[in-house]
C-alpha cells in the first residue's frame, strides 16, 4: 500500500526530469512505499516523452498531462487528486530541490510518534544557488509575506514540502496557492514544521518565471490570502442523540 506520493509539477524540463526521477528513486528506496507522479503542464519540449521512457523501467512512476496550461499550483493539485498515498511530498522539476532531502520532509508525517496535529513539513532553502536579483526579490517578498501573514516561514517559495493529502484537499484552492501552504495549514488549525534544506543550481533550461511576474501575481495573491485569514471562523458541533 502506497504511503507517500511524490508529486512533481513540470513544464519544459525534458533535460532535467530523467535524472530527477533517478535521484528520487535512490533517495526514497527502502524508506517507505512510494509512488512518483509527474504532472506535465503542457510542455512544448520532450518532457512527457522523457517520462515515458523512464516508465519502462520505473514501475512506481506515473504521468499526468494537462490539456491546457494551469500553472504550478494546478499541477500540484492534479497530482494530489490522483495520488494513492495519504502523505504528499512535492519538489520542483528543474532539479534545484535535491531529492535526497525528501525523507526528512515526509518522515515526520509517517512516523507513528509524530504529533497528531502535524499537517505540513515545509522546506526552507539555505545557501540558495540563484542569481543575486532572484535572491533579493525572494528575500523581500518573503519578508513582506511573513510580516503580514505571520506564518512563521522565511521561505514559502521552496518547492520541497510534505503534507497530509486529506487536509490539503480541504483547503481553498486558487492559483499560486502552493506559495501560501504554511499560512493555509495554520488557518485550518494544523501545525507546521520547518526544516532547512539544501539547494542546487538549475541543471538545464531556464526558469518559467521572471521576477516581475512573481512580484505582480504575488501582490494580488497576498491580498487574497490576507482576506481568507481574516474571514476564518471556527466552531464545533456536537451530535444530539435521542
Amino acid at each position: 500500500m502506497v504511503q507517500v506520493s511524490i508529486v512533481i509539477p513540470v513544464k519544459n524540463e525534458a533535460a532535467n526530469i530523467g535524472s530527477l526521477i533517478d535521484g528520487i528513486q535512490a533517495a526514497c528506496q527502502g524508506q517507505t512505499k512510494f509512488e512518483i507522479i509527474v504532472v506535465d503542464d503542457c510542455s512544448t519540449d520532450q518532457s512527457a516523452a522523457a517520462v515515458k521512457v523512464k516508465m519502462r523501467s520505473v514501475e512506481n512512476l506515473r504521468l499526468l498531462q494537462h490539456k491546457t496550461s494551469g500553472g504550478q499550483s494546478a499541477a500540484v493539485h492534479s497530482g494530489v487528486l490522483a495520488a494513492k498515498g495519504h502523505v504528499i511530498a512535492t519538489l520542483d522539476g528543474d532539479g534545484q530541490n535535491p531529492p535526497s532531502e525528501l525523507p526528512k520532509l515526509f518522515g515526520p508525517l509517517i512516523d507513528h510518534n509524530s504529533p497528531a496535529g502535524l499537517g505540513l513539513v515545509a522546506g526552507q532553502r539555505v545557501k540558495r544557488q540563484d542569481s543575486w536579483s532572484k535572491r533579493f526579490a525572494s528575500k523581500f517578498a518573503n519578508g513582506l509575506r511573513s510580516w503580514l501573514l505571520k506564518d512563521g516561514t522565511r521561505d514559502t517559495g521552496c518547492g520541497l514540502k510534505a503534507f497530509r493529502r486529506d487536509v490539503f484537499l480541504q483547503l481553498p484552492y486558487f492559483n499560486h496557492m502552493h506559495r501560501y501552504l504554511p499560512a493555509l495549514f495554520r488557518r485550518a488549525g494544523w501545525d507546521v514544521l520547518h526544516v532547512d534544506v539544501s539547494h542546487q543550481p538549475r541543471g538545464a533550461g531556464q526558469s518559467n518565471y521572471s521576477n516581475f511576474q512573481r512580484g505582480l501575481v504575488g501582490a494580488v495573491d497576498l491580498v487574497g490570502v490576507l482576506w481568507l485569514l481574516r474571514r476564518r471562523k471556527t466552531t464545533t458541533a456536537t451530535e444530539v442523540k435521542q
